[in-house]
C-alpha cells in the first residue's frame, strides 16, 4: 500500500525563504495581517486532512468508481467520498482563499495552491469535486450580476453547493467556436437552454444538494464562431429567491464516461432539456468570462500533476531503499544482505532524482504563479497588478503543459522503479500513471497550450512579456555572476537565456512566411521555455541554500536542495539542445509527408 507525507518543509522554504510571500503581500490591504505562523498552521492542518481523510480513499475510489442510475440520472461516487466532502466543508476548507464578503476566509491564493497540491497527491479524483467549485466561484465573482453573486457565491464558498464548467460538446473539443447548445430568451429574463455536453468532470453526484453548472451556449442571433458564445449559470435544482433549493432543473447526466484513470470522479455526458439559466456577463462575450474559470483550471491541472509527481516520488524512494536486487557495480554496499538496495544503482537514482527535480521545480513555479495571482488581484499599485497579470498569462500554459508532461514522465519512471510490482494495483503506482495521463489532455491539450504560449503569449506581443521574464534571469545572472559557487547554476541559465532569445526571433521570422512553422516548433518551444523557467527557480533555490550553508545552518535540507539542483542542470536541462535542434528542422519534415501518411 502506498503512503503520503505532505512536503511542508519544501513549501515553507519556497514561501518564506525564496519568495518571501508575507513581505510581498503585506502591502495589500486584504493580506496586511497575514504572517508566517498562520500560513504554516493552515498548511499543517491541510496536510493532515489530505493524508488522513482524502488519501485513504484513493485506491478504493479508483477500484469502485462511480455508478449512474439511468432511471433517476443520479450518480453515486465511491464509498467514503461523500463523508470526506462533509469533513472538508465542516473544516472550512472551501472558503480558504475566498472573499470574506461571501463567507470566505480571505487567505492568499498561494496558501490555497499549496493546500490543493497536497489534496492532489492524496486523491486527484476526489479533489476535482471541490476544485471545480472554486473555479465556478472565481468566474461568478468576476462576472456575475449582484443578484447571481448573492444567490450562488455564499453556497459555493461554504461548500454547501458545488460547481462545474460545461464547455465541450460531442462534435467539438477545444474548438468551442463550433458548439451548438442553444439558449432561448424567456419573458421573465431567464433562458431555456438545450443541447449536450461531454467530459463534464463532477457533473453529477450526491456530495452536495445542488450543483451550479456554468454553461456555454448560443443565443438565437449569435454570430458564428467563438464570437457568438454566451455564458449561463444553470443550477441542477432551480433556486428560489430566498436561496432555498426549488424544483429539479432540466440538466441531467445521460451517461458516464468509462475512463483510463480518475475513476473516482464522475465524468459526465450532460443533457440540457429546456434547462433554465441566467446570463453571466454580456451576450456573446461568454468565452471571455469563462476564461477566468479556464485559466484557473489550467493552473489547477498543472497542480494535479505536481501532486502526483510528489506522491509517486515518495513511494518510489521508499521502495528503492527497501527493495534488494543484485550488487552495486562499484562494490558491495549492504554486506549484511544477499543483495544491495536498488537505490545504489545509477539509473534507479536517475529516475528518482528526475521525479524529485520535477516536483521541486514544479512546486517553485506553481507557488510563484499563485503569488502573481495574489498580486494581480490585490496589490495597491496598478503597474504591479498589470505586470503580475502579464507574467501569469505567460507562465500559465507552461504550468499546464510542462508540469503535466513532466508529471506523466515522472510517474512512469516511479512505476519503473518498482519493476514488476509497479504494474500491480495494490502498490498504487499504476494508478498514478493512469491518473496523470488525463492531465496532458484536458483543459486544452498540451499542444494547444504550446500554441498559446508561442503564438499568443510570445509572438503575439513581439516577445514583450518573455523579455520581462528575461530581465529576471538577467538580474540573477548579474547578481551571482562572479560567485564561483553559483557558477554551475548561473552559467547554463545564462546560456539558455541567450539561446531562447535567438530561437524565438528565428521562429518568428519563419512564422511570418509560413504559419505552420509556428505549429511545428510550438511543443518543442514550450519545453525549452519550461526549462528556462525551472532553471531560473532552481538557481534561486540554490542561491538561498548556499547562503544558509555559509551562515552555518546545519539543516541537511540545504545541501540536499543543492544536490537536486545540480542533477537538474546536469541531467535534465540539456534536453533543450535536442529540442532547439528538432524545432529548427521546421515544418517540412512534418507537412511534406502526404505519401507517408496516405
Amino acid at each position: 500500500m502506498p503512503s503520503y507525507t505532505p512536503p511542508l518543509r519544501d513549501m515553507q522554504f519556497l514561501m518564506h525563504e525564496v519568495f518571501h510571500v508575507v513581505d510581498e503581500l503585506k502591502v495589500c490591504d486584504k493580506h496586511a495581517d497575514i504572517d508566517v505562523d498562520t500560513i504554516n498552521a493552515v498548511l499543517e492542518e491541510g496536510g493532515k486532512f489530505a493524508a488522513e481523510v482524502a488519501f485513504p480513499l484513493n485506491i478504493s475510489g479508483d477500484a469502485q468508481g462511480c455508478v449512474l442510475d439511468k432511471t433517476t440520472h443520479e450518480v453515486t461516487p465511491p464509498a467514503g467520498f461523500k463523508e470526506a466532502y462533509a469533513q472538508y466543508v465542516a473544516g472550512g476548507w472551501p472558503a480558504l482563499s475566498c472573499d470574506p464578503a461571501y463567507g470566505g476566509q480571505g487567505l492568499p491564493f498561494v496558501v490555497n495552491q499549496n493546500f490543493y497540491e497536497m489534496l492532489n497527491s492524496a486523491n486527484q479524483a476526489w479533489t476535482m469535486y471541490p476544485g471545480l467549485s472554486h473555479g465556478a466561484y472565481e468566474c461568478l465573482h468576476a462576472h456575475g450580476t449582484e443578484a447571481q453573486k448573492a444567490l450562488y457565491l455564499p453556497k459555493l464558498v461554504s461548500g454547501e453547493w458545488t460547481g462545474t464548467m460545461c464547455l465541450t460538446e460531442p462534435h467539438c473539443g477545444t474548438d468551442l467556436g463550433m458548439l451548438r447548445t442553444k439558449a432561448e430568451p424567456q419573458a421573465d429574463g431567464t433562458y431555456k437552454i438545450n443541447g449536450a455536453k461531454i467530459f463534464i468532470s463532477a457533473g453529477e453526484h450526491n456530495l452536495a444538494p445542488n450543483i451550479v453548472h456554468l454553461v456555454l451556449a448560443r443565443l438565437p442571433d449569435a454570430p458564428v464562431g467563438s464570437k457568438g458564445i454566451s455564458l449561463f449559470v444553470v443550477p441542477k435544482f432551480n433556486v428560489n429567491a430566498d436561496g432555498s433549493v426549488g424544483s429539479r432543473n432540466g440538466i441531467y447526466c445521460g451517461g458516464l464516461e468509462h475512463k483510463m484513470g480518475i475513476h473516482g470522479n464522475a465524468t459526465c455526458q450532460m443533457v440540457l432539456d429546456d434547462a433554465v439559466g441566467t446570463l453571466v456577463g454580456e451576450p456573446n462575450k461568454g468565452l471571455q468570462a469563462m476564461f477566468v474559470m479556464m485559466n484557473a483550471a489550467r493552473l489547477g491541472v498543472g497542480n494535479q500533476s505536481l501532486g502526483l509527481t510528489e506522491v509517486a516520488y515518495q513511494n518510489a524512494l521508499a521502495y528503492a531503499k527497501d527493495r534488494i536486487q543484485m550488487r552495486s557495480l562499484s562494490g558491495v554496499k549492504a554486506k549484511d544482505k544477499p543483495a544491495d538496495p536498488i537505490i545504489v544503482h545509477p539509473d534507479v537514482r536517475k529516475m528518482l532524482l528526475t521525479a524529485k527535480a520535477y516536483a521541486e521545480g514544479g512546486r517553485a513555479l506553481a507557488t510563484y504563479c499563485a503569488l502573481l495571482l495574489d498580486k494581480e488581484l490585490n496589490h495597491p499599485e496598478e503597474k504591479v497588478r498589470k505586470d503580475s497579470a502579464d507574467m501569469l498569462a505567460l507562465l500559465t500554459p507552461i504550468i499546464k503543459a510542462f508540469l503535466t508532461d513532466n508529471g506523466f514522465q515522472a510517474t512512469v519512471m516511479c512505476q519503473q522503479v518498482f519493476g514488476g510490482h509497479g504494474y500491480i494495483k495494490e502498490w498504487g503506482m499504476e494508478q498514478y500513471v493512469r491518473d496523470a495521463r488525463i492531465n496532458m489532455i484536458y483543459e486544452g491539450t498540451n499542444t494547444v497550450q504550446s500554441l498559446d504560449l508561442l503564438g499568443r503569449k510570445v509572438l503575439g506581443n513581439n516577445g514583450a512579456t518573455l523579455k520581462k521574464f528575461g530581465k529576471l534571469v538577467a538580474a540573477l545572472v548579474e547578481e551571482e555572476g562572479v560567485n564561483e559557487k553559483m557558477a554551475e547554476f548561473i552559467t547554463p541559465l545564462a546560456v539558455l537565456g541567450e539561446q531562447i532569445t535567438k530561437f524565438t526571433t528565428e521562429i518568428g521570422f519563419k512564422g511570418f512566411q509560413n504559419a505552420d512553422e509556428v505549429g511545428a516548433a510550438a511543443v518543442d518551444y514550450l519545453r525549452v521555455a519550461g526549462h528556462l523557467v525551472f532553471g531560473y527557480f532552481f538557481a534561486r533555490m540554490a542561491q538561498v541554500a548556499l547562503r544558509e550553508i555559509a551562515a552555518g545552518n546545519a539543516d541537511p535540507f540545504y545541501p540536499a536542495k543543492l544536490q537536486t539542483a545540480r542533477f537538474y542542470f546536469a541531467k535534465l536541462m540539456p534536453e533543450t539542445a535536442t529540442l532547439i535542434r528538432t524545432a529548427r528542422a521546421g515544418a517540412a519534415p512534418l507537412m511534406d509527408t502526404d505519401l507517408a501518411l496516405a
